[in-house]
């Protein structure tokens, strides 16, 4: 039989009923003879709670204290299902992400996995336990705890699958599987069977909330296959895999919007040489993240450099910016926090001509003006206002016929 790694997220264990429903999932697998490890996010809400209570004692929670406290979420989860699958008769233990070997750098609250040591779970593995490990945390080098971030847990789960050399990496929440856009907000979204890597990591930094987008690099550059299944029923769900293996040159595989972004343009800038590398080597510094740019110069022979940023970090993106043009001692900025990115994401775009001037007609169709556009080989991406964003994630949808079965 194989080694399986699983992963369940918040809304698969948001009370002990649900957890009660996973254990007996996963007597099932252990009854078949799989060797299995477990990763669990916090129960439900739970980690949105703690951060709540964190502000409510402190005007600014300082991040070591953050991760000693959002981690005690995930553990509340992982003892409560070694419980419950000890009722089963099913002999589990569990394991924090410093005992199961989980070393991380310093980032605290946004950690990054350096290396996973195994040893200590193999042996309960070779005698047919199942080894129940917290998600979404690891140590430094000097014990403390750290967390990896939001969607940390898949993370956790991957590199756990690929130390452990696991069949697949099973990933379980309350979809079955990826579908070709928000069915939330498309009623005729479809799920889609399979998945190369490539279009999934673009679709996750788009906004497509089933997997975080570095549990997908990493499965990505270990040829781990991540198996996208609901907690709820027992239907085959959505295969990540290489690209070779994903057989079915759909042209557009989905699209996905985005409104947790805000447009920075930076006007009436000199045009001259190493500018823009400065502005955004000061972002990057920050570990503000951009997605699209663009620049553009006006017969004055002065810049205008437009570019997005998360939500999150809008306010040091401002404060960046500031300090830029003062040091420059020319030019302004606006901010327009009433955006939606809309993208289509898929492989066939590598090999197929006219996408853009196609999903540009299904806008222009619909009377939605494009503000901003970026383009990679297997992704398009537009900015238009935050107020037409649903009509043009459905006008794009459409545009490709992601609603008719394959």
């Amino acid at each position: 039989m194989a080694l399986i790694v699983q992963k369940y997220g918040g809304t698969s264990l948001m009370d002990t009923a649900r957890i009660k429903n996973v254990a007996n999932r996963i007597k099932l697998y252990h009854e078949q003879g799989h060797q299995l490890v477990v990763v669990l996010s916090a129960m439900g809400h739970t980690t949105d709670y703690l951060v709540e209570m964190a502000s409510e004692v402190s005007s600014e929670p300082g991040k070591r204290e953050m991760d000693m406290l959002l981690s005690t979420g995930e553990q509340v989860s992982i003892a409560l299902m070694a419980m419950a699958l000890d009722e089963l008769g099913v002999p589990a233990l569990s394991f924090t992400g410093g005992q199961v070997g989980i070393l991380t750098d310093d980032r605290h609250t946004e950690a990054r996995i350096h290396s996973i040591s195994v040893e200590r779970v193999r042996p309960h593995l070779d005698e047919h336990k199942v080894c129940i490990v917290a998600g979404f945390q690891g140590v430094d080098q000097h014990s403390n705890i750290t967390t990896l971030g939001r969607g940390g847990s898949d993370t956790s789960a991957v590199a756990l699958a690929v130390a452990l050399g696991a069949r697949e990496c099973e990933i379980y929440t309350d979809v079955d599987g990826v579908y070709t856009t928000d069915p939330n907000k498309v009623a005729d979204a479809r799920k889609i069977d399979r998945l190369s890597y490539e279009e999934m990591l673009e679709m996750a930094r788009l906004g497509a909330g089933v997997l975080h987008s570095r549990s997908v690099e990493m499965a990505s550059k270990n040829n781990m296959v991540i198996h996208v299944r609901s907690s709820f029923n027992n239907a085959q769900g959505t295969l990540v895999v290489p690209e070779d293996e994903v057989m079915e040159q759909v042209v557009v595989r989905g699209v996905s919007l985005k409104t947790d972004e805000a447009r920075i343009a930076v006007v009436d800038i000199p045009d001259r040489p190493g500018l823009a590398a400065d502005l955004f080597s000061r972002l990057a510094e920050a570990q503000v993240n951009v997605d699209m740019i663009v620049q553009s110069t006006g017969k004055d022979q002065k810049n205008t450099i437009s570019f997005t940023v998360t939500e999150k970090t809008l306010n040091d993106s401002r404060r960046i910016v500031e300090a830029w043009l003062r040091d420059l001692e020319s030019g302004s900025y606006e901010v327009d926090e009433e955006i939606a990115i809309v993208s289509a994401v898929g492989i066939g775009m590598k090999s197929h001509s006219g996408i853009a001037a196609r999903m540009f007609q299904a806008l222009a169709n619909v009377g939605i003006n494009i503000e901003m556009i970026s383009t990679s080989e297997i992704k398009i991406s537009v900015v238009v206002s935050m107020d037409d964003g649903r009509g043009a994630l459905q006008a794009v949808h459409e545009a490709f016929e992601l609603g008719k079965a394959s």
